[in-house]
């Protein structure tokens, strides 16, 4: 097995910054009226700032293919670019278009003269990790040279008041006071736009800092609890998760069946809970201590969940001091499967990282309860 290193990092955010008394200029309001939930969920959330990949007029600026171009093209050097790259792994929540896939789309965009084996992860929050844990293993195995793994966003096309226009005007129809279900409006004022980008490499970068990657640990617990996330699905009369294809036309639009919808119950009652379960294999199998973590970058979809991790951390004997912690949510954004790939970035770029510190990823995934987490040093 070969040493493999990320030699680089990047990231892409569409526009200017959105505060959060600007958000429904730009993703509207249901019915033209504000939403009532919005308030609560950013309370909640603690995100003050997030982008989106439009104007103040709801038209696409981006697509999700073209800012993880913009990201890539950050990655470039005179010894590597899109003639010399030999593997793209991209993930996404939020492709484009059901085919081609996302990488493929990414790979159109890109240009250039090579052919390059493309390969694309589709899911939530973990098909970023994916990508990476896929790149990783080309490289270490011998089968490429190089890499880049990626994560893109494009989730606003699922946030725009227009999109829940025929759903709001049936629901007139019938009631006084229409409301969207807390599950789809909720994850309006939770998600955002964006693009991060690695580039892999079985040997250091020349110059400036290199992260090596010493193991990537990922696993499912779809098969113990129902669906928590989900969007192109809905539940049929008999309470049993369906595709869209299972569905009549007319109900498309009716039903939105492709918003993004959660059980925020299910979600509450699990995340941190099933995620430390998969923690404590991980330290077992690594044996892991906190003093070889010196920072912990964990992806939160809401600071909600930030006390919550650090209570179970500190049950679980694995408290890790607050100065190791590092997130960027507040004013990023929750930009699900990029997320992991910005904090590093940011990490890289704003902290006076030294060789031979450890760095912790923990990224989890509440669509069907699925963990990922990546062990990094720096070098």
């Amino acid at each position: 097995m070969h040493p493999v290193y990320i030699t680089k990092t990047s990231t892409f955010l569409p526009n200017e910054p959105v505060h959060n008394d600007e958000i429904e200029q730009y993703i509207g309001m249901i019915g033209g009226k504000p939403s009532r939930a919005k308030d609560i969920i950013l309370r909640n959330n603690g995100i003050k700032k997030r982008y989106y990949a439009l104007d103040r007029q709801g038209n696409v600026t981006h697509t999700a293919y073209e800012m993880a171009v913009r990201a890539i093209e950050q990655l470039y050097d005179e010894d590597f670019n899109v003639e010399t790259l030999e593997l793209l792994a991209a993930g996404t929540t939020s492709q484009e278009m059901i085919m081609p896939s996302h990488a493929a789309q990414i790979h159109g965009e890109m240009g250039g003269k090579r052919d390059m084996e493309v390969v694309s992860f589709a899911g939530s929050c973990c098909s970023g990790m994916h990508a990476l844990k896929y790149a990783f293993l080309s490289l270490a195995s011998g089968d490429k040279k190089n890499a880049v793994a990626l994560a893109s966003e494009r989730l606003s096309a699922w946030m725009r008041s227009s999109y829940f226009k025929k759903e709001y005007d049936d629901l007139q129809r019938l009631k006084e006071e229409p409301i969207i279900a807390f599950e789809k409006d909720f994850l309006r004022f939770m998600l955002s736009d964006g693009a991060g980008a690695f580039r892999l490499e079985t040997k250091p970068a020349k110059n400036g800092l290199s992260f090596k990657i010493n193991w990537i640990e990922l696993t499912s617990f779809a098969n113990t609890l129902p669906t928590c996330m989900y969007a192109g699905a809905d539940y049929d009369a008999s309470g049993k998760l369906r595709g869209w294809t299972y569905f009549p036309e007319d109900e498309w639009t009716t039903r939105t069946i492709f918003a993004v919808k959660q059980d925020t119950k299910l979600l509450g009652e699990n995340i941190v809970k099933l995620g430390g379960k998969f923690f404590m294999e991980v330290v077992d199998k690594y044996s892991l201590k906190v003093e070889d973590v010196d920072w912990f970058l964990p992806h939160l979809s809401s600071m909600y969940f930030k006390p919550r991790i650090e209570k179970q951390l500190a049950e679980m004997n694995f408290n890790i001091p607050q100065e190791r912690w590092f997130l960027n949510l507040p004013y990023v954004g929750n930009v699900a499967a990029a997320s992991a790939f910005l904090m590093l970035d940011e990490l890289a770029r704003t902290k006076d990282l030294k060789s031979g510190q450890n760095i912790l990823f923990m990224v989890p995934e509440s669509a069907h309860f699925s963990y990922a987490f990546v062990f990094l040093t720096v070098c």
